[in-house]
């Protein structure tokens, strides 16, 4: 009685895998032959955050989560987009133009204001909206912007503090009001005792290749996130392949000045016994030596490209 009983259930079970089977054949079909229309992927339906808070009512943490997604998405996408365009040994010269991250600042401000504590979601997106074109909208005053919401919310958080700090720093060329943000994340309680000489370092040699390398000791050292560890540890070894490509350009200059000619390749260089051997990047790429006898990274290197170097303040007046 129980085996025979059993039967219907299994045949049921048997119908409904094959009825499931064939629906996602037809509908596989059906997208074949009637495909959608695109998603524009950019598009804000809401772009208030009080009227979305209000929307999700009780999920706001969840749907935090997936406009944080969607922010990485946008930024990601475009970034590759932009990318693909830069092709050759000589890229075209790009424009910046921030209509192509139009919709990041706003997917960044309705992710914090569904979550006023989204930690990762202030740092990571500061610095993909400080981040110069292409590879980002260039624009520093919404990543202050963005950090300085996160401050009116978390007063205490020294990193936001920070990260400020390096955006003017890095991005703005603002070395005074970067040691300023410095020195108020030290005397915020729990503070790295570091962030406080790195106020009188920055003030004192602002857009000093070792002023910029203190900076990126600290982050590196402070990083509670693996990427932003990365980013620290690869700014340090570009700047190490500036240090690189300084060296290597005065030994180019004075053979030049010597003979009377540039070189015309790195073995040159070589058989003159200016160098020992080809000199490479230190991810082991090979430097690149133009015919006007200018140093410079390959691109192909995954240095490429390598900051640009701020310049210089004046020494500070005591």
């Amino acid at each position: 009685m129980k085996r025979a009983s059993a039967w219907p259930i299994v045949g049921i079970i048997a119908v409904v895998v094959v009825l499931t089977a064939v629906a996602a054949q037809l509908q596989a079909a059906r997208e074949r032959w009637f495909p959608p229309p695109p998603v524009e992927d950019d598009a804000l339906y809401i772009d208030s955050g009080s009227a979305l808070k209000r929307l999700t009512v009780s999920f706001d943490t969840l749907a935090a989560d997936v406009y944080w997604i969607r922010a990485i998405q946008y930024y990601g996408s475009t970034k590759r987009r932009l990318a693909s365009q830069i092709s050759g040994p000589e890229p075209p010269a790009m424009i910046a133009d921030r209509s192509d991250y139009r919709n990041l600042y706003q997917l960044l401000d309705l992710t914090t204001s569904l979550d006023s504590r989204f930690d990762i979601a202030y740092r990571f997106g500061a610095v993909f909206l400080a981040e110069g074109y292409p590879s980002g909208p260039g624009s520093p005053d919404l990543a202050i912007r963005l950090l300085e919401k996160g401050l009116r919310e978390r007063p205490d958080k020294w990193q936001y503090m920070q990260d400020i700090g390096f955006v003017r720093y890095w991005y703005q060329r603002d070395y005074r009001g970067a040691a300023e943000w410095f020195r108020r994340a030290s005397e915020v309680p729990g503070a790295p005792i570091w962030l406080k000489p790195l106020a009188a370092t920055t003030v004192a040699q602002g857009g000093d290749r070792r002023s910029s390398r203190v900076m990126w000791l600290a982050i590196l050292q402070s990083a509670d996130v693996d990427w932003l560890r990365q980013q620290a540890e690869r700014r340090l070894v570009q700047l190490r392949a500036l240090d690189d490509i300084d060296e290597l350009q005065r030994a180019v200059d004075m053979y030049s000045e010597r003979n009377g000619a540039r070189p015309s390749d790195w073995m040159t260089l070589v058989r003159a016994r200016v160098l020992r051997a080809v000199p490479a990047d230190p991810t082991g790429v090979l430097y690149e030596l133009t015919t006007d006898g200018r140093v410079r990274l390959s691109q192909s290197s995954t240095l490429f490209p390598l900051p640009s170097e701020p310049a210089q303040v004046a020494p500070a007046i005591r």
